[in-house]
């Protein structure tokens, strides 16, 4: 079976180092790598809505000079007629040499890379993971800050349900002296299990909080989440926390000058427009960040399989 990646765990640290390294080496020298995956083929089965990551990876492909077969609305495909992942995933390796794939339902990309006989990048699985944002994060930080190690890091919002939230505390937990400071109304803390089993476990040190206010003198890289409304089992609820944090320029002057503001987008309004031509604000770099780290993942899964020689 080939390798896939579904969570952010599947790579070690000096690998997501050596993915870092080679996303820099694209971006000072694209044309290297522009006809690398001539002739392979990157499927994308996205079951759930997406722009920036379905089209990262498709601009990935296409600038690493391979090709994209698209399969963007569930209700179009044989997932509609009430086919398996698992079989739609058999039948999509007949085609493509890599899958990316998106998946309302925790655990439906580990199930495809069961199944599939070519690699499985998992492209975000309900609440559960996301680990190619994870990368884009991971490089935007190192870019801004220079360094992996010794920051403290404040993740904001959505941190019930934001899957990355939840790999990225995963990556970081990797690095030396990383303070965590979650920033969140009590409906929407951190799960248990990722507190204990991540934070706790690798002895992290970390605060939790309500209070954005008090936080933001006190960090290195700020990371906001939109609360998300697909999440939310009641409409009232949604209602109730969707604007419990929203970023603004008088807020964000509490914070250190180089204090790095993170988004995995798509933003509703918690943070404002008038912050995007700050120097702190970081979130459209990291968009264009994801595709080059999703270009060295795809060179690395794809070389692993033996399929390029480069």
């Amino acid at each position: 079976m080939s390798r896939s990646v579904i969570d952010i765990i599947d790579l070690t640290k000096e690998e997501i180092d050596q993915l870092i390294e080679t996303a820099e080496d694209i971006i000072a020298d694209p044309e290297k790598y522009a006809h690398i995956c001539a002739g392979k083929k990157l499927a994308t089965m996205f079951f759930e809505p997406s722009t920036r990551t379905r089209m990262s990876f498709e601009a990935a492909m296409y600038e690493l000079g391979g090709y994209v077969l698209s399969m963007t609305d569930a209700a179009t495909s044989s997932a509609a007629k009430g086919e398996s992942v698992s079989d739609t995933a058999k039948v999509i390796s007949c085609y493509a040499d890599i899958i990316a794939m998106r998946h309302p339902k925790e655990g439906a990309a580990y199930v495809a890379a069961a199944a599939a006989s070519i690699p499985v990048i998992n492209a975000g699985d309900g609440g559960h993971c996301h680990p190619t944002q994870t990368l884009a994060d991971l490089l935007t930080i190192k870019r801004e800050k220079g360094r992996l190690g010794n920051l403290t890091v404040g993740l904001c919002g959505d941190l019930k349900f934001g899957r990355t939230v939840h790999s990225l505390i995963q990556a970081l937990s990797r690095y030396e002296d990383i303070k965590l400071v979650l920033i969140s109304p009590d409906e929407l803390k951190l799960p248990e299990y990722v507190y204990s089993d991540v934070i706790v476990k690798n002895k992290m040190k970390c605060t939790q909080t309500s209070d954005l206010l008090w936080a933001l003198p006190k960090l290195d890289v700020l990371y906001m989440t939109r609360v998300q409304k697909e999440r939310f089992f009641n409409e009232e609820d949604y209602v109730r926390l969707k604007d419990s944090y929203i970023l603004t320029p008088e807020k964000l002057a509490l914070a250190k000058p180089d204090t790095s503001v993170l988004h995995p987008l798509p933003r509703v309004n918690e943070i404002s427009v008038a912050i995007d031509d700050d120097p702190r604000a970081c979130y459209f770099k990291q968009v264009k960040y994801g595709k080059y780290m999703r270009m060295a993942l795809i060179l690395k899964l794809l070389t692993e399989d033996g399929t390029i020689i480069y």
